[in-house]
């Protein structure tokens, strides 16, 4: 009989109980309210006169109309670059003692983002509210005995300048509280390994010796480790060595994508928990079975604003424009894309973290993520945006009965005419030809737009599938290997020439 997890299952569902109703939108003021009271006599707090915003009688209109967006390169610029001089009290009280690095998945220079103790208290709270959440999965007490394998990015964090350098997901694991240590896998001296290759060896080879339970990490690079383990050890599936294994905590991309691949891995079905952990914070997780939309992290160290995501706001290159208009979470409508604007406890004001998100249930904050900024594919009018890409891919999938775990493309120039020049990963044989035409069909009839552009600009559809393998390669080139490391889904033309290039080069 499992003791403990009885007790803990037990402590979960009382607190779960005890804990009352979210009034998000409450909670979201108090939030605001907290961030400008703390930094209003930073150098930021004093430049855009946080005190008189406090003092007025809507504090979040006041801070819409006095601090203007920033994207990273702005934040940095004016701000950020000052910690790596020594100054203190820039956009945070203090000096953070980690920055985390992000290229995200364009660019091949990483961003030094900082992170705060109040961050990383912050994504310890959000963690253990995601614990209590569990106690709407129904899961079975023995569950709550078995470890947890988190796949992310290593732990030896580098010393630069008097603070540590690492991905959010390794500053994340190396501040695990200590009650956790006995649970959480692949433990402290196989996560410190820099190596992904080398430290997803060391889990293959210790993998017998853990009776794992739930999963966290990316998808595409969590399928690679599972895989390295099913081989190692001659599996047929995960479940012949980890028969205990009954969640995975997802995050990073769309799980959607991934589904009919991972799935592949598996002896029995689990239950697949989202999650939204970003370089600047922990922002939602799925808290309930009956959605696989994530609830807004609405009373920890960030606040949200929303801009529409409408073409007349967006610049070519994802940003936004100038006077773009932002909304607090009172005035948000279900089914309506936004770019999500965050003002965060480690001193990112007003900052577009390059997501776009919709919401499926307004009265419990509770989104999904729908694209990326940047992957917002209007070169020629077609208004296609990641989660419209991650539809059609699925579409494939199913027509086909085949696998495509990975995906990019571009609208490409050739011959003075538009193309969208897909590349889909998978180790089906299909012919090209016939993925394009039903690619094609499919968008036209799933999006007015699309349709339009192909009746003008946007000359055909070309498709040439590759081995998945070939996309790890390709970011393991770019130093991008493992932890928070995510695919670029829609690529620019330079980038694009880079990646064609590249996939000449091996084939």
């Amino acid at each position: 009989m499992p003791i403990i997890g009885n007790i803990i299952k037990g402590f979960i569902d009382v607190r779960d109980k005890l804990s009352g109703e979210k009034i998000p939108v409450e909670e979201q003021k108090e939030v605001l309210k907290k961030l400008l009271t703390t930094a209003k006599d930073t150098a930021f707090g004093k430049n855009y006169r946080f005190e008189d915003i406090l003092k007025a009688q809507q504090p979040e209109v006041g801070f819409s109309q006095t601090v203007p967006f920033h994207d990273y390169n702005k934040m940095n610029d004016e701000w950020w670059h000052l910690l790596h001089e020594g100054r203190k009290d820039v956009t945070w009280p203090g000096e953070p003692d980690y920055f985390a690095l992000s290229s995200g998945t364009t660019g091949k220079t990483s961003k030094r983002i900082p992170v705060t103790d109040e961050m990383i208290a912050a994504i310890r709270e959000a963690g253990i509210q995601q614990v209590y959440a569990l106690s709407n999965f129904d899961l079975p007490a023995d569950f709550f005995e078995k470890g947890i394998l988190m796949l992310g990015s290593s732990t030896d964090l580098q010393q630069v300048d008097g603070h540590k350098e690492g991905e959010i997901s390794g500053i994340s694991a190396s501040n695990i509280p200590s009650w956790f240590r006995g649970y959480y896998k692949p433990g402290e001296e196989i996560a410190e390994i820099d190596d992904w290759d080398q430290r997803v060896q060391k889990i293959a080879e210790q993998a017998a010796d853990w009776d794992i339970g739930a999963l966290s990490g990316i998808p595409s690079w969590m399928e690679l480790m599972l895989q390295k383990v099913i081989d190692y050890h001659g599996l047929n599936n995960i479940h012949e060595i980890w028969p205990n294994l009954q969640v995975y905590t997802s995050g990073g991309v769309a799980f959607g994508p991934y589904k009919k691949s991972f799935n592949a891995l598996l002896g029995k079905s689990i239950t697949v928990i989202d999650t939204y952990l970003a370089s600047e914070g922990f922002v939602a997780f799925q808290a309930r079975p009956e959605t696989d939309a994530m609830q807004l992290v609405t009373d920890g160290g960030i606040y949200f604003e929303f801009v529409p995501f409408q073409p007349e706001y967006i610049n070519q290159d994802g940003s936004l424009v100038k006077d773009a208009p932002s909304i607090t979470l009172d005035k948000v409508e279900k089914g309506t894309d936004y770019v999500l604007i965050i003002s965060t406890v480690s001193g990112a004001w007003r900052y577009i973290i390059g997501d776009t998100i919709e919401f499926t249930d307004v009265e419990r904050a509770e989104i999904k993520i729908t694209g990326r900024t940047k992957f917002f594919l209007n070169t020629v009018g077609s208004q296609l945006s990641v989660n419209k890409l991650d539809d059609a891919v699925q579409f494939l999938e199913d027509e086909f009965s085949m696998k495509i775990p990975e995906y990019t493309l571009c609208a490409n120039r050739i011959e003075d005419d538009f193309y969208h020049c897909w590349y889909l990963g998978t180790e089906d044989h299909v012919d090209n030809e016939k993925l394009a035409t039903s690619l094609d069909n499919y968008l036209k009839s799933a999006n007015k737009n699309y349709k339009v552009a192909r009746s003008k600009a946007l000359k055909g559809v070309k498709v040439t599938t590759v081995d998945p393998d070939l996309f790890y390669d390709w970011n393991g080139r770019n130093k991008k290997k493992g932890g928070q490391v995510k695919m670029e889904r829609v690529m620019g033309e330079d980038k694009f020439a880079e990646w064609e290039e590249f996939i000449q080069q091996q084939v």
